[in-house]
């Protein structure tokens, strides 16, 4: 499960990035080269797939949603600021390509919070969702648990959790404040917990 790797090379700490590399890639596009950008769409697409797959719940969607992503940033290079935010940019692209998709799909785009989270942390025992991420026995768990999070909320913990980004680069792909996205992860994670108790010793007296 692409998911399960992904987080351990977040919890056990990734390779540093070629950022110097990607930079001289970035500007090599923007003068028109495509062989630059087939290389960032090489590095990238990967990452940009799955974190569509997982939001969309479909691999074939999940495809074409990836392919419109990277055609809308080929157009819009010249947009992209901080040019070692490459992957962060990308993704945020992916995030309103799936919503677009969802309301094209007629489907209603809410992230109201409904869940009970302070009393739900009093009860729930300590593993973290991150845990659970590597218990290959819980894998198929998890996603149907994932599956559950409102849309956008799920967007943000599989920004943390599976892509490695920072509070603040998740806040510029969201569009949130740091505050927001802070109470949003943490309120995913006890959902998770929540959904998952009686799998990890959530049922003990």
């Amino acid at each position: 499960m692409a998911l399960l790797s992904a987080v351990k090379m977040v919890l056990v700490g990734a390779p540093p990035s070629d950022t110097d590399g990607e930079r001289g890639l970035l500007r090599r596009a923007r003068t028109g080269d495509p062989a630059a950008f087939r290389t960032i769409f090489e590095r990238h697409s990967p990452g940009v797939w799955r974190f569509l797959r997982d939001l969309l719940r479909d691999e074939s969607a999940a495809d074409e949603a990836t392919q419109e992503t990277f055609v809308r940033a080929h157009s819009r290079l010249s947009a992209l600021r901080d040019e070692d935010r490459v992957g962060s940019w990308l993704l945020g692209i992916a995030r309103h390509v799936y919503l677009e998709s969802r309301r094209t799909r007629g489907v209603h785009v809410d992230v109201a919070d409904e869940e009970h989270a302070h009393q739900v942390e009093a009860v729930l025992p300590t593993p973290s969702p991150e845990d659970l991420l590597l218990d290959q026995e819980l894998a198929g768990l998890l996603t149907e648990a994932l599956g559950m999070l409102h849309a956008e909320r799920r967007a943000a913990l599989l920004l943390r959790i599976d892509h490695g980004l920072a509070y603040e680069e998740i806040a510029s792909v969201m569009g949130w404040s740091l505050p927001k996205v802070k109470n949003e992860i943490h309120r995913a994670r006890l959902r998770l917990r929540e959904q998952l108790a009686a799998h990890v010793g959530g049922g003990r007296p």
